[in-house]
């Protein structure tokens, strides 16, 4: 993988490792940080399924979240016991899993999702595993807490990948380069007060940042815009409301 400085990455780079829910097999590899094989969805799971869970899963009673996913052949109790558990990196996996089976047959039977896609995932849904995340975090992790910080930066990928740890700085060179992180080692899979806000969940960027926008411009965040509003952003411009998604949101034909 090349390294890329930061004053010259452009906004449509790529997280250069294979990751199932955005990207699809390709003939054409060159690099050595691949993200997992293609997972094989399935509708049904148990804790027996994660052998590596460290922990006996709790959760406060005050704080559960009613977790009914509108697809009857999807549940998020793993995914809730996961991260009672602290287990961020099954979590990780478990999340990716669910956004293939929320998104349609066609991509399960795919094995992952085309950025055109997340719009059938239901707006309870993605809530749903979104409020997990922030719930098992102390606010940290999330789709939404992503957002934010997408937004704060003017929605600039390359500013973005460096904020929530995506990206790592180059300590041996003479000028500020950065250069994006190996899956998985390089990843942070321990909540602590070193840990970027946002570096979690992980949505690889392979052949582009479409899926993200995706995600991010999904009605389930129509609050959060809400509550944006009058928020300056890095450059001090004032966050005003902008339509979700507009003609020119993403490049036609373009899938992972």
């Amino acid at each position: 993988m090349a390294t890329n400085t930061f004053n010259t990455i452009h906004h449509n780079h790529s997280l250069r490792r294979r990751h199932p829910i955005d990207s699809h097999p390709t003939t054409t590899t060159t690099t050595n940080y691949s993200f997992f094989t293609k997972l094989t969805p399935t509708t049904t799971h148990s804790l027996t399924q994660s052998s590596s869970i460290s922990a006996t899963p709790t959760t406060n009673p005050s704080q559960t979240i009613t977790t009914n996913p509108q697809n009857d052949d999807v549940s998020f109790d793993l995914l809730q016991q996961l991260l009672s558990a602290q287990n961020f990196r099954q979590a990780d996996e478990e999340t990716r899993r669910l956004l293939i089976a929320l998104s349609g047959d066609a991509a399960v039977k795919r094995g992952y999702v085309f950025f055109s896609e997340v719009q059938f995932i239901k707006s309870d849904d993605l809530k749903a595993i979104d409020s997990l995340w922030r719930q098992h975090s102390d606010g940290k992790y999330g789709y939404s807490v992503q957002r934010r910080i997408w937004k704060k930066v003017n929605s600039d990928f390359t500013k973005f990948f460096i904020k929530v740890g995506w990206m790592k700085k180059l300590e041996s060179c003479e000028v500020e380069q950065y250069n994006y992180r190996a899956f998985p080692g390089e990843f942070i899979w321990e909540l602590d007060d070193g840990t970027p806000e946002g570096h979690l969940p992980l949505t690889n960027a392979l052949r582009g940042t479409q899926l993200l926008t995706s995600i991010f411009n999904h009605p389930a965040f129509d609050e959060e815009d809400d509550e944006d509003i009058g928020q300056e952003t890095e450059s001090g411009v004032t966050v005003s409301k902008k339509p979700l998604m507009g003609n020119n949101s993403f490049k036609p034909n373009y899938t992972f």
